[in-house]
């Protein structure tokens, strides 16, 4: 009597059990890189090779974001300040001071300073910081009120649904453009999303897409 099924069937438990740990690995794997706090980033707070206070530098001294970050109106992505721009005050100011050691280090030999990314958006997300700090978005409102952080951490979720929450209601996220690195400012009293952020958005001409290919190019 002749076999019903074919000799490669012999071996499916076995192909079944590969199969079922490769797909199994690749969830975990998947689950691990995307899913911890380092990719999704919420409360990452990684130590730098240099301890910088933003609330220092930007909430008691009130520097402005764009100084250091002098392309985040101008570019696709906001520029980590190079050690010529920490050198402009700091050859003054604790110009011996032993913290501040590898910034001189990288000064004098033009060597970048290791700085680890904290905010970080997919690979397969395309986001424009120009595009939305020129139409009214603040930093405060992806990346929280960084002039209160001595430590910078993670503070929002940067994810899809909370990107397409300020798209879909752009009028209750703008602020005056002139406003929007002014880390400290609070709508008025009278401020009426209804009335005034969507006047905002009228002016500055704001559509925001909801596509998929808005973001993912």
């Amino acid at each position: 009597m002749s076999n019903i099924f074919p000799k490669w069937t012999n071996r499916l438990p076995l192909i079944l059990l590969v199969g079922g740990l490769v797909a199994g690995a690749c969830v975990v794997a998947g689950v691990t890189y995307y899913f911890t706090p380092k990719y999704t980033r919420v409360g990452y707070e990684p130590v730098q090779p240099v301890a910088f206070s933003h609330e220092v530098h930007s909430g008691q001294m009130g520097i402005d974001c764009r100084y250091c970050h002098n392309d985040v109106d101008k570019s696709w992505f906001s520029n980590i300040p190079s050690a010529e721009t920490c050198m402009k005050c700091h050859t003054q100011v604790l110009a011996d001071d032993p913290r501040l050691a590898p910034i001189r280090e990288s000064f004098e030999k033009n060597k970048p300073l290791p700085w680890v990314q904290i905010h970080k958006t997919p690979d397969y997300v395309y986001f424009n910081h120009a595009v939305h700090v020129n139409r009214g978005v603040s930093c405060v409102s992806c990346h929280g009120k960084v002039n209160e952080m001595d430590v910078v951490k993670h503070s929002k979720s940067l994810s899809m649904a909370f990107c397409l929450d300020c798209h879909r209601n752009p009028h209750e996220n703008v602020r005056p453009q002139d406003e929007v690195f002014n880390l400290n400012w609070e709508p008025p009293a009278e401020w009426d999303p209804e009335r005034e952020g969507k006047g905002l958005v009228d002016q500055m001409k704001i559509r925001s897409a909801e596509s998929c290919s808005s973001c993912h190019r």
